[in-house]
């Protein structure tokens, strides 16, 4: 029977696995909604209309949690909407 300190270990070697992360993406004055929705469609696998809401979050609210998942699911699609100029970080 395991010790009450192993099942400790257990359950929060289990949570720290399946942490999920966020990317969030900031408002800028630079890209147009257009590119915006483009990008969220292209790198986030958003459909038109998931990715105009989330534009339309970001210019009025400064910030949007477009995607969820994993650091390292989400750590390529990060940094190809930073390649292509737009503000974003996973947290």
């Amino acid at each position: 029977m395991p010790t009450r300190e192993q099942l400790l270990e257990k359950v929060e070697r289990t949570t720290q696995a399946s942490k999920l992360n966020e990317i969030i993406l900031f408002n800028d004055d630079v890209n147009t909604f257009d590119f915006v929705i483009e990008m969220l469609v292209n790198v986030c696998d958003h459909t038109p209309i998931q990715a105009e809401q989330c534009a339309i979050i970001v210019h009025f609210k400064g910030k949007c949690s477009v995607k969820t998942g994993t650091f390292d699911e989400l750590e390529p699609r990060c940094t190809k909407l930073l390649e292509a100029g737009l503000s974003a970080e996973i947290i």
